[in-house]
This record gives C-alpha cells, sequence and structure tokens, in this order.
C-alpha cells in the first residue's frame, strides 16, 4: 500500500462522509446530538483541502495532519476519537513511504488502543469500538495466513459492515446515546457507521 493510495483512501473517505452526511446526522438524531454527519463532513473536507500540502510527506506525517485537522475541526465526541484514531495510527509508521500488511495491522491495533483510552469504550458498548475491534482480529488472521492486502481489505469491509449492523440490537454503553436506556436498542450506532465507511473507502483506494 503505497502513499498514493492512502491519500486516496483520505480523498474516498471525504467523498464518503459527504455522501452520508444526512444519513449519518439520522442515525445520530435518533440516538445522540443528531450531529455525527454534519460534524464528520465539515472535518473531512477540511482534510481533503490539506493533503495537497502533505502529498510529498511519509505516511506518518500525512496521518498526523488528518488527526490534528479533525481535533481543530470536528465538534462532539467524534473528532477527538477520530483524531486519537489517526494520531496513533500515525506513531505506527514513522518515516515509511508504503505499508505491508502487517504496517497497517500495528496502524488500526494501536489506533484502536488509543481510541479505547480516549473515549472508555469497550466491546458491546455500542461505539466505533464494536467495528475497529473484529476488523483488527480479521487483520491479524489475514497476516497470519500471508493473505495479499486486497484480499484482506475485502475482508476486513465484509466483517465491519456485519459489526456494524450488530450494534442495532445493542444497549448504548457510552456517549449521549447511553442515557437513552432500552430506547438506544434498535438503533445503528452512527459512529460504527462512519467506521464502516472508513474501511469501505480504504478498500476502494486499494481496487482503484
Amino acid at each position: 500500500m503505497n502513499k498514493t493510495q492512502i491519500l486516496q483512501w483520505l480523498h474516498n473517505f471525504a467523498a464518503e462522509i459527504e455522501r452520508n452526511k444526512e444519513y449519518l446526522t439520522e442515525l445520530d438524531a435518533a440516538i445522540g446530538d443528531a450531529d455525527h454527519g454534519i460534524n464528520m463532513d465539515r472535518g473531512f473536507k477540511k482534510v481533503a483541502s490539506q493533503l495537497s500540502s502533505v502529498a510529498d510527506k511519509d505516511i506518518s506525517t500525512i496521518l498526523k495532519t488528518v488527526s490534528m485537522t479533525l481535533i481543530s475541526t470536528v465538534g462532539g465526541a467524534s473528532g477527538p476519537l477520530y483524531g486519537t484514531f489517526f494520531l496513533r495510527a500515525s506513531t505506527a509508521v514513522i518515516g515509511k513511504e508504503e505499508l505491508a500488511t502487517e504496517d497497517l495491522l500495528k496502524l488500526l491495533q494501536v489506533g484502536l488502543e488509543g481510541v479505547v483510552q480516549r473515549g472508555k469504550a469497550h466491546l458491546d458498548d455500542k461505539t466505533m469500538i464494536d467495528v475497529l475491534s473484529p476488523v483488527v482480529d480479521s487483520l491479524q488472521q489475514s497476516v497470519d495466513q500471508n493473505k495479499n492486502i486486497v484480499e484482506t481489505m475485502q475482508q476486513v469491509v465484509l466483517v465491519a459492515e456485519q459489526a456494524m449492523k450488530e450494534t442495532i440490537p445493542m444497549l448504548a454503553k457510552k456517549g449521549r446515546a447511553s442515557y437513552l436506556g432500552d430506547r438506544s436498542i434498535g438503533h445503528q450506532d452512527p459512529g460504527a457507521t462512519s467506521t464502516y465507511l472508513m474501511f469501505k473507502s480504504l478498500l476502494a483506494a486499494l481496487e482503484k
């Protein structure tokens, strides 16, 4: 996975967020502040506008720039959480111009750890962790089986989509949604949904 594909991934993600802005906001309206799509779209529009200025930098610098941009422009919980994800991810790939599947695994592992530490959420709490964690497990299996990165990401997207849907029957235990108690059951988590879109965007960059 080269630097051009990383940049394409981030452009793709910005476009996916824009396309799904109203959908993400509708999901958040049911169990949150009704601003997830709006906030994410604002942040990733800014990210997309910054990418050309770091196109000649290493992958770590690109990811750190994404992080700083999100933290400074995205409100609510999603800015700090996605910002932390990309900041931690950047520390796993310092100086790298391309990534092997093992590097992508490490990037996601430390990103997941950062989100867990920042948000204090765990599996089955109805958050983005419910997609991130099974994705990391899926990637680990692919590395163990020596699968190529495209095959790996095709499997990851299937895992992420299923994990996203599995948040629907969950009881929310973190964030604004947790205030609703049993009324949070039956709604898909918006953070899990945007996380699925992140991996869908990554696969599209690799398949291009």
